[in-house]
């Protein structure tokens, strides 16, 4: 697949099979199972709290965010917003400098 393929679109999970199949000469079957495979390992370090690392590429790390007090923007009102927890993304220095040029 050309590199420059996904600048009029964003990637959809065929297009990542399809590379992933060609660069690995896998059939798009054992393609599709290797990224599920791969998307379900990140799901359950992010549900464990665990951090997941993919060497040159980044880290993903679970961050837990307190309850705090916000403003319900049509009424102004304070409200409560409950604890929460997200998935955070830090680029590999590998990625950043691809990216770079």
């Amino acid at each position: 697949m050309p590199r420059d393929a996904f600048k009029e679109r964003p990637m959809k999970i065929t297009d990542l099979v399809d590379h992933v199949a060609d660069a690995a000469d896998l059939t798009k079957t054992d393609a599709r199972k290797a990224i599920d495979a791969v998307v379900g390992a990140l799901t359950e370090a992010a549900q464990k709290g665990d951090e997941a690392s993919l060497p040159e590429f980044g880290k993903f790390k679970v961050k837990d965010l307190p309850a705090r007090e916000g403003r319900n923007p049509a009424t102004g009102a304070t409200i409560t917003i409950a604890a929460s927890r997200k998935i955070a993304f830090t680029p590999a220095k590998a990625l950043k400098d691809a990216l770079s040029g």
